[in-house]
């Protein structure tokens, strides 16, 4: 449990994820939850079925970015702790997704006006704050300035959730 918090305090900019080492136990359970927690945004925005595809192409996406990432700047044996601090705060927002897909749900079916305007605001909130807390990750394992940590958390967000969904357009 302690392991748990240290982890999501990383969602509140609070702690070196370089510092914080994952047991086996523990990064199978983030990714398990990662899956889970997709498949359920996933299958409630489309089909279950290509939800599933989506998400299982977005996970194989986000291991190979970081796997990739690691080996051109030779620092592979990080590889554990990053795709563990990434996939938590991933693991928070998309829980939160779940409840703004709720909220989004609640307001339809009681026809509130600005529904769509509340959502896209929701949806930005989240997509900005995921893109700050792997910035914040990157910045704190490789020392990197602002700029470029926001950069690159910002590709791995185009890799992880844009191209599986680029594909499945195709």
């Amino acid at each position: 449990m302690t392991l748990l918090l240290k982890y999501l305090s990383l969602c509140f900019f609070i702690n070196n994820p370089a510092e914080l080492v994952p047991t086996k136990s523990f990064m199978w359970k983030v990714v398990w939850f990662y899956l889970i927690s997709g498949f359920i945004v996933e299958g409630l925005i489309s089909d279950p079925a290509d939800g599933t595809l989506e998400v299982l192409m977005r996970a194989i996406m986000a291991f190979s970015s970081i796997a990739l990432f690691l080996v051109m700047t030779k620092k592979w044996h990080y590889f554990n702790q990053l795709f563990t601090a990434i996939f938590v705060g991933e693991n928070v927002i998309m829980t939160l997704a779940i409840a703004a897909e709720a909220l989004d749900f609640v307001m339809v079916m009681n026809h509130y006006e600005y529904r769509e305007e509340i959502s896209i605001a929701l949806g930005v909130l989240l997509v900005g704050w995921y893109i700050s807390i792997v910035g914040y990750i990157f910045r704190q394992f490789f020392w990197y300035k602002i700029p470029v940590s926001l950069l690159i958390a910002f590709s791995y967000f185009v890799l992880t959730y844009g191209m599986p969904m680029l594909f499945m357009d195709i």
